[in-house]
């Protein structure tokens, strides 16, 4: 007997009504920067609903990030782009997420009215699952439990999901971007559920590595990224969704010009041209600092050094 073919992702964008086959939804909602293992408590606790009430389990999710409207210029740099958070949710198994526009409008909306108009009235849900620090509405006033009792007025199920600890303590999107200022990819790796990575287009850049017999493709990343400068055991993911190991750069070259932060891969092996392609980057493991060195053999001999650090940490990934 053939095997039902799974229904395709969906993403809604601002007032676009449900398709058909997805009524009163179960939502799990909020900003789910980085989707972390704590997020993906949240969409487990919606599917588990939504199997028992045989619905659709859906994201809530907002853009752009809630903190990047009220203070665009001390806002922390993004662990997803609104596109990785709708990968990683399609991952994660749900059935598709609603993007709503967190504008002025949806920034003074009361908690009451985004319950009556959006949850209810737009969506008519019948269940959310939440975590445990989630608000909503005008001067962040709906709490949890303020959901919970809207849940009660309004005949759908709530259900606040616990933080999930690493080593006691809550994960948390602050707890990631920490360890990632720090050089600790393995923590914030363990708090994510997978390597965090980076996707950009491969850009020429001095064609210096070329000379030195270390090639790389050059990744110009967010202004804003809290990634410490050093020397990365990396995996990278080509378009034709193949994964290479690598060594990469983070950092300014201090032994040449000391510029403009740059990500530059040396690619294992790799003999083809990624100029205008992108890739994405995956983070295994810190190696080192970046240093200036006093000459060109010398530092050819510290990345020589470095790959081969890299291939034994990555044979063991």
């Amino acid at each position: 007997m053939p095997v039902s073919p799974l229904p395709a992702f969906v993403v809604l964008h601002g007032p676009q009504p449900l398709p058909a086959g997805m009524a009163r939804p179960v939502l799990a909602i909020g900003n789910f920067d980085g989707v972390h293992r704590g997020h993906r408590a949240v969409f487990d606790t919606a599917r588990d609903m939504a199997r028992e009430k045989g619905v659709a389990a859906l994201a809530l999710t907002f853009e752009p990030h809630p903190r990047t409207f009220f203070s665009p210029q001390t806002a922390p740099f993004r662990l997803t782009p609104e596109g990785a958070k709708l990968r990683q949710i399609e991952a994660a198994g749900l059935a598709g997420a609603i993007v709503l526009p967190f504008d002025h409008a949806l920034a003074t909306m009361e908690a009451e009215a985004f319950v009556r108009d959006i949850l209810v009235g737009r969506y008519g849900v019948s269940g959310i699952a939440v975590g445990f620090d989630f608000h909503f509405g005008r001067a962040r006033a709906g709490s949890p439990a303020f959901l919970e009792g809207a849940g009660r007025r309004h005949g759908f199920a709530v259900t606040v999901v616990d933080p999930m600890r690493d080593e006691d303590d809550p994960i948390s999107s602050t707890a990631i971007r920490k360890a990632l200022a720090a050089g600790q990819v393995g923590h914030a790796a363990h708090m994510l559920g997978r390597p965090f990575s980076v996707s950009a287009e491969v850009r020429h850049g001095d064609k210096r590595g070329r000379t030195i017999g270390f090639p790389t493709a050059n990744l110009a990343l967010p202004a804003d990224i809290e990634l410490a400068f050093g020397i990365y055991a990396v995996r990278a993911v080509t378009p034709d969704g193949r994964h290479h190991d690598g060594v990469a750069n983070f950092g300014r070259r201090p032994t040449f010009d000391n510029g403009a932060p740059l990500l530059e891969v040396h690619i294992f092996d790799f003999t083809g041209d990624l100029y205008g392609q992108r890739i994405e980057v995956e983070f295994h493991a810190y190696l080192r600092p970046e240093l200036k060195f006093d000459g060109i053999d010398a530092l050819v001999a510290q990345i020589a050094e470095d790959a081969r650090r890299a291939r034994a940490v990555l044979k063991k990934a």
